[in-house]
């Protein structure tokens, strides 16, 4: 899928393109796999759940990593 045909979704500030799993861990990153167990942990990036189909705004990706920044490794 090419970036100009990505959904989007309406959000306050105009439309934000929707991201799946496989796209959102590629653009963290991440496995797709780390983000499933997230999902079921409740600790990883929100996400939508359309039918059977999950979907991550791009927005939320960043500011959930913008969340996670950290100045030193002590500490959580």
């Amino acid at each position: 899928m090419t970036q100009q045909n990505l959904p989007t979704a309406k959000t306050g500030s105009g439309y934000e393109r929707l991201l799946t799993p496989k796209d959102a861990a590629t653009f963290l990153r991440l496995s797709e796999s780390w983000l499933a167990k997230a999902r079921m942990r409740g600790d990883g990036p929100p996400y939508v759940k359309l039918g059977r189909s999950i979907r991550y705004a791009e927005g939320a990706l960043v500011q959930w990593l913008k969340s996670h920044q950290r100045l030193s490794t002590s500490g959580g």
